[in-house]
């Protein structure tokens, strides 16, 4: 049967390495991110207050039209960030740190409210979990030029956001993996940890949990 997931967590924690690998293990469809099309973002990330808006805009634009897509393959697929992100962390976050003015986020909100009203859910939303300092580590190793202004204080206010967010959503299943301590890319093992962890969740399976013994077996026996 059909499926579409979508992988979500906060700037460096591995979105897209997981959507590549999960597309080629189980043959889904990968829909990535839009980053480096976004024109906006450099200068973004230069000045949020000034281009905060234009830039949430593009994105919101984008995965909309990504959404759209996915439900209309043939096949299951996968997305690199949900739609629901842009606005309930991203846009939210430069609200509340003034980045963006009061009508312009307004005016989003209002926007994203009728655009998603209507939006069929994904089957399941995969929520990636990390530390600011395994965040700031993966951030600094893929060496994108305009992410290394990003300020720890940044990424700290993000994941409270996200943890909030995923803590309150209930449009799908969510399974949320720990990835301080798996490392999907180096070990094979950890990936098949995931993999099942997924099926399971797709199958139906309500309590679907990493337990600390579980992660602790693949760390001590990596593949």
């Amino acid at each position: 049967m059909k499926k579409f997931v979508a992988v979500s967590g906060n700037i460096g924690v591995g979105k897209s390495t997981l959507v590549e690998l999960l597309s080629e293990r189980l043959g889904w469809e990968p829909f990535y991110e839009p980053v480096g099309e976004n024109p906006y973002l450099a200068d973004f990330y230069n000045d949020m207050h000034a281009w905060s808006f234009q830039s949430q805009i593009f994105f919101l634009t984008r995965r909309l039209r990504s959404h759209h897509q996915l439900l209309d393959h043939p096949t299951s697929a996968i997305q690199d960030r949900s739609v629901y992100e842009d606005a309930e962390i991203f846009a939210y976050n430069l609200h509340l740190q003034k980045q963006m003015d009061e009508r312009d986020y307004q005016t989003y909100r209002e926007l994203y409210q009728v655009l998603t009203q209507f939006l069929p859910p994904p089957d399941l939303v995969i929520y990636l979990r990390a530390s600011v300092k395994t965040l700031i580590q993966r951030i600094s190793q893929r060496g994108r030029d305009y992410e290394q202004q990003i300020q720890q204080d940044y990424l700290d206010r993000l994941n409270i956001l996200y943890e909030s967010w995923i803590e309150n959503f209930t449009l799908c299943p969510v399974l949320t993996i720990p990835s301080d301590d798996l490392d999907y890319v180096a070990h094979n093992s950890h990936l098949d940890l995931i993999v099942s962890k997924i099926q399971e969740k797709l199958a139906g399976k309500e309590e679907v949990v990493f337990e600390a013994a579980e992660v602790a077996y693949v760390n001590n026996h990596p593949l």
